[in-house]
């Protein structure tokens, strides 16, 4: 009888992967607090598998743990539970860090005090660890520029002089997070490796690129801008571009994103590995912006000279490693991925 545990897993990308794993697991255990910046009800998602067990706790009580354990004893663990607003991190530090940190150990704790050893656990980390990532000058000198200063940004000093970005990649660029958020991404994969190490448990850590599609939250203000561009252009305004609008974003559609999940917990040699996960495409903000924006028969997208602290220039992943590794790859483009986002947004 295979037990496998999701925390967080009525959210977005949690409710994808419970209805792939329902042929492989006898017993689909969702631990999530339903949190209503994203959720606009306590009731089951309809979107999450019928097959889910669903537990409205929170992964930081140790109460809530010792209720799902006494009962449960998962051989695979899908670690989702986080908080993810890259900004919102800087102003509500410790509700991040208490979630994403201490909700990590409380889970640790609680298999240790229950002598429950999962077969495997799997971490979806974040693009937010690499911070700016990693650039190469024109004599062909590669450095890590570190965040961008207030000072530089008002400005208006966008990129990094006489230089060009590189697309990220685990085995070739060190983390040097920009966020509280991505610093306490990082401080769960240093805390998942750690114990699983010392335990005899094997793990894999995907740092994800940014998910959108179908199914993610319309509520929450922190849940990515091609939303947040879908409503404007519907409603005819001028989508607003900050910086430049030349920003280099990596958007890998929720199905690719929910196979990568599953293929991950299933396949072996991703065991001991931190890999990748994103389109392996970089695309402009601009870009999506003026897709959107003609769909809708929106006004051009403008520049409109703000900025957000903390935000970083460009982020793309390099998925060599990954294709190297998995049974898998993206399969729905940015423009495809857009569509199907649209189509769902207006029919709600």
């Amino acid at each position: 009888m295979r037990t496998c545990l999701i925390t967080g897993g009525a959210g977005f990308i949690g409710c994808e992967v419970s209805k792939l794993l329902e042929n492989s697991f006898d017993h689909i255990i969702v631990m999530d607090n339903l949190h209503p910046q994203v959720h606009t009800s306590n009731s089951k998602p309809e979107n999450l598998s019928k097959k889910a067990n669903l537990y409205v706790a929170d992964v930081t009580d140790p109460i809530a743990w010792d209720e799902v354990l006494t009962k449960w004893t998962p051989d695979t663990v899908i670690h989702l539970a986080a908080e993810t607003g890259t900004g919102q991190s800087l102003t509500e530090s410790t509700r991040h860090s208490n979630v994403n940190v201490v909700g990590t150990t409380q889970m640790l704790d609680a298999f240790t005090r229950h002598k429950v050893l999962p077969r495997k656990i799997l971490l979806t980390s974040s693009r937010a660890v690499y911070g700016e990532g990693k650039w190469i000058k024109k004599d062909g000198t590669v450095f890590y520029p570190g965040q961008r200063s207030n000072e530089q940004l008002a400005k208006s000093e966008w990129d990094f002089k006489d230089a060009t970005f590189i697309p990220m990649s685990s085995d070739q660029n060190t983390p040097n997070p920009t966020s509280v958020y991505g610093a306490t991404k990082l401080a769960q994969e240093h805390i998942i490796s750690c114990w699983c190490k010392s335990f005899g448990v094997e793990f894999t850590i995907l740092r994800l690129q940014n998910v959108y599609g179908p199914g993610q939250s319309l509520i929450n203000p922190y849940t990515g801008i091609v939303s947040l561009f879908v409503r404007l252009a519907k409603q005819k305004e001028a989508i607003p571009l900050y910086e430049d609008g030349l920003m280099l974003r990596d958007f890998v559609f929720i199905s690719d994103v929910a196979n990568a999940v599953y293929e991950a917990t299933t396949n072996e040699k991703t065991n001991g590995k931190t890999l990748d996960i994103g389109s392996g495409r970089g695309i402009t903000i601009k870009e999506v912006a003026n897709i959107i924006a003609e769909r809708y028969g929106a006004p051009t997208p403008t520049v409109c000279g703000k900025y957000r602290n903390g935000d970083i220039r460009h982020a793309q992943a390099d998925i060599t490693k990954t294709l190297e590794t998995m049974n898998w790859r993206p399969q729905v483009s940015v423009e495809m991925g857009l569509e199907l986002l649209c189509e769902w947004i207006d029919k709600k």
